[in-house]
């Protein structure tokens, strides 16, 4: 149904009404009749339709990279609606760019020219990716999706899904099911392998994809595996924007302001960066053209990505909510804050990182706090917090690891450690339930739960910390912040080691 506003009904999205649509909503402007889908994507969530897409959408504006569309793939029930939604808008969406004065940009994209549900049709998707037309299967499949365990570093062959899928004669229904068989397709037909591009937040996420993709297919067949190892690329890539769950409000912003009716448009901060390593297998779109930057290392960005801005999303997350804060634009707005995260990156991050080339770091760290505090986006805390078993161990205990072997300073990611276990009891501090979300929601919560007994009790789980609870100077650091948290409260917490902060 049609919103009203000011100047009649929101106009529906969809190919036949992108004419009718305002120009200050920037319609797509190119003739998407010849754009052909030759990247399949698994996982069309918000945060690739903020970047991966909306860069590809800059190229076709421009009149290049028709050839480069977007077939969206749904791999797990609940990406039906999603696929419904961008099927009935004819894959457009409209992406949201929200400026710090209240300013809002909005861009219909038309990158995204197919979508596909998987458990309706498992074997379609695998001819989708036996097709030699498909040249890039990119992946924003979340940091938990690689199925690594976090201490061994090796794939967890154990999870449910898998098992079946490595069942003789099973039909797909993991990411990995699908792409081992489409690549099992393609060595079959002797066709050129399709490039994997991963775009999660992940150390080498290239990398890991290759493990843990090769992992699997070791497992189904030896000689495919040994044949990806020699043929199929996996670049690594560091990607970056901040971008919130999509509001009901924003939904009816868009209609009442605009007058687009859009099922599920995406909003985002105006900052955007992806830095790509160059290695394809079967040709790649000109990215470099719409700002992406391509390199041969990669890792330098990635690490002051993860170190400085991921881990900073997990400092203030935790103690904003256990303080009281809701959103990450308050968290970043309180100086009190500011100072901790500053301390943080200056002194805890940025000594774990390798040289940046053309960074300027005291710059980026700044930037961070300006972007963090941006009113407009909203960016809940409660998103922050949410699969924090699948975060803390990448981003976070990898600085603490090299600053107890450098001697570096500890006490600050000790805190954030605490807290996320302070947060884990599923109790704030007034009381009332925090909802925990987490893959392994119980296991975390039964360990924060036995903190009384044992204050080393959350930090024992060596799949999440390894060997951290046998460190005299971490467990000092951390049992000191547990009990802070436990007895004074975050905001008292931070109020009593702020003169640090503030000295740096």
């Amino acid at each position: 149904m049609s919103t009203a506003t000011g100047s009649g009904t929101a106009v529906p999205l969809s190919a036949t009404t992108l004419a009718s649509l305002p120009p200050e909503a920037s319609p797509a402007a190119y003739d998407r009749s010849s754009v052909t889908a030759s990247i399949v994507h698994f996982g069309v969530g918000g945060f690739h339709r903020a970047h991966e897409a909306m860069y590809l959408d800059r190229l076709m504006r421009d009149g290049t990279a028709l050839e480069w569309g977007i077939c969206g793939v749904g791999a797990l029930p609940h990406d039906r609606r999603i696929v419904d939604t961008l099927t009935r808008q004819d894959g457009l969406y409209t992406l949201v760019v929200k400026h710090p004065d209240g300013h809002r940009e909005p861009r219909v994209i038309g990158s995204i020219v197919e979508m596909m549900f998987a458990p309706d049709d498992p074997q379609a998707v695998v001819d989708r990716l036996a097709d030699p037309r498909t040249r890039i299967v990119s992946l924003t499949i979340t940091e938990g999706g690689y199925l690594v365990n976090q201490v061994t570093g090796e794939f967890d062959a154990d999870d449910p899904a898998i098992r079946a899928d490595l069942a003789e004669g099973a039909v797909p229904r993991t990411v990995f099911g699908y792409i081992v068989a489409g690549l099992a397709a393609r060595r079959a037909a002797g066709s050129t392998p399709f490039t994997v591009m991963s775009c999660d937040n992940l150390p080498g996420n290239g990398d890991v994809a290759r493990r843990m993709m090769t992992a699997f297919a070791r497992l189904k067949d030896p000689g495919l595996a040994d044949w990806m190892d020699e043929h199929v690329a996996f670049p690594n890539s560091m990607v970056d924007r901040i971008t919130p769950v999509t509001a009901p409000e924003d939904i009816e912003r868009l209609a009442e302001e605009f007058g687009i009716e859009d099922g599920w448009p995406v909003v985002c901060e105006p900052f955007t960066q992806w830095v790509l390593e160059d290695r394809f297998t079967d040709g790649r779109p000109p990215l470099e053209y719409a700002g992406v930057q391509l390199v041969d290392d990669v890792v330098p960005y990635e690490l002051m990505k993860l170190r400085l801005l991921n881990a900073s999303h997990q400092a203030l997350c935790y103690l904003g909510h256990l303080s009281g804060h809701r959103y990450a634009h308050e968290v970043c707005q309180d100086p009190l804050f500011v100072d901790f995260l500053l301390g943080y990156m200056e002194h805890e991050g940025s000594p774990t990182l390798p040289d940046v080339p053309g960074v300027d770091l005291d710059a980026y760290r700044h930037q961070l706090i300006e972007r963090f505090a941006n009113p407009e986006v909203r960016d809940t805390l409660a998103r922050l917090c949410a699969e924090s078993s699948d975060r803390i161990p990448k981003w976070l205990v990898p600085v603490i690891r090299r600053n107890l072997e450098t001697g570096g300073d500890i006490e600050r990611s000790a805190l954030v450690v605490a807290s996320w276990a302070r947060y884990a009891e599923g109790v704030d501090e007034q009381g009332a339930p925090i909802e925990i979300v987490d893959r392994i929601k119980d296991r975390v919560m039964a360990a924060a739960a036995r903190q009384g007994e044992d204050k080393l009790a959350f930090i024992r789980d060596r799949d999440l910390f390894g060997d951290l609870a046998d460190d005299a100077r971490f467990t000092e650091a951390y049992a000191a912040g547990l009990d802070s948290l436990h007895a004074r409260g975050a905001r008292a917490t931070l109020e009593a080691r702020r003169p640090l902060d503030v000295r740096g």
